[in-house]
């Protein structure tokens, strides 16, 4: 499964919302094959506090990111926005 629909399926988890109440605001998976895995600053922010919010902890947190690919590198990008 790509990052972008894990973002997305973690995201409609956290916000209360099935997939019959549609995205919530997060848009559909696109069409074209290289636009399939980007990912928009807004969806990368909402994702973050949605992590910040489940997590026990600064450490729990940071490894959430981390694992979701959330984390920004040193150029400032997150992994899942590549």
């Amino acid at each position: 499964m790509s990052g972008s629909v894990e973002v997305r399926q973690f995201l409609l988890r956290y916000e209360g919302e099935g997939p019959s109440a549609g995205y919530g605001g997060v848009p559909a998976q696109r069409a074209g094959q290289a636009d399939a895995s980007r990912v928009s600053d807004d969806q990368v922010r909402r994702a973050r506090l949605a992590v910040a919010r489940g997590a026990e902890g600064i450490e729990d947190c940071a490894e959430l990111l981390d694992m979701l690919g959330l984390r920004p590198d040193k150029d400032g990008k997150a992994p899942v926005q590549r």
